[in-house]
């Protein structure tokens, strides 16, 4: 039987509030998550960070994707379609953070198949069921082997 451990979560986040990735850095840490978390700016980062272009070359690739839709440069919107047609990162989750009321918004979210679509200012214990849910499926389907030395 090989010995396994669970790795902290890679965790993408594309806010271009302080106070909303503040809110949201607090949940994840109140909910005693593993991870590891880049927080970007804007779209146009989003999309460099995804594919590892110029200063984000040695990106590591995210297992969820925390994206606000309100974005400068390159909106969020944007940036989850250019991630849904991709097949390389179609298969990341992507929780939504917008303060966008829009019927629009969120039905494309949920044509694009989006894990979770969350209204700002972020209900925090609606945010912390959701990461709560997603732990679960973390701690069940991310387990690396540790390295075994062959002999």
């Amino acid at each position: 039987m090989r010995d396994s451990s669970a790795r902290p979560i890679e965790i993408l986040m594309v806010e271009d509030n302080i106070d909303d990735a503040r809110l949201a850095i607090e949940a994840l840490k109140f909910g005693n998550i593993r991870h590891r978390m880049t927080l970007v700016w804007n779209g146009m980062e989003a999309l460099q960070f995804l594919f590892r272009q110029e200063r984000f070359a040695q990106a590591p690739r995210p297992d969820l994707i925390l994206l606000d839709l309100g974005l400068p440069e390159i909106d969020g919107r944007e940036v989850l379609v250019h991630v849904k047609d991709d097949p390389d990162l179609a298969s990341i989750p992507i929780v939504i953070l917008t303060a966008s009321r829009e019927y629009e918004d969120r039905y494309r979210g949920e044509m694009l198949n989006v894990e979770g679509y969350l209204d700002k200012p972020v209900d925090l214990p609606k945010f912390l069921r959701l990461v709560r849910q997603l732990h679960q499926y973390w701690g069940h389907d991310v387990i690396l082997p540790v390295a075994v030395p062959a002999h």
